[in-house]
């Protein structure tokens, strides 16, 4: 397989070890080699941006949360 890697690579105007990657990456598509496929990498990532997302409007509502319980007691006490 590397002896093939190694004479296509140049022939589509990449590297071998970019070639290899290619072809190991589908091969996990087709599930024939262990790891992540491509859409479930994908998904993850989403899932990733999704995740910091909420984490950040979390914050800023715990933020606000905060600063409006200050302003009520702060009226309160006048």
């Amino acid at each position: 397989m590397v002896s093939h890697i190694s004479s296509i690579a140049p022939k589509v105007g990449c590297t071998c070890e970019i070639l290899r990657r290619w072809v190991r990456q589908a091969e996990r598509n087709q599930g024939l080699r262990a790891g992540m496929t491509t859409s479930e990498r994908e998904e993850l990532k989403q899932l990733k941006r999704e995740n910091r997302e909420l984490r950040r409007a979390n914050e800023i509502l715990r933020q606000a949360s905060a600063f409006f319980a200050q302003a009520e007691l702060d009226r309160l006490r006048k």
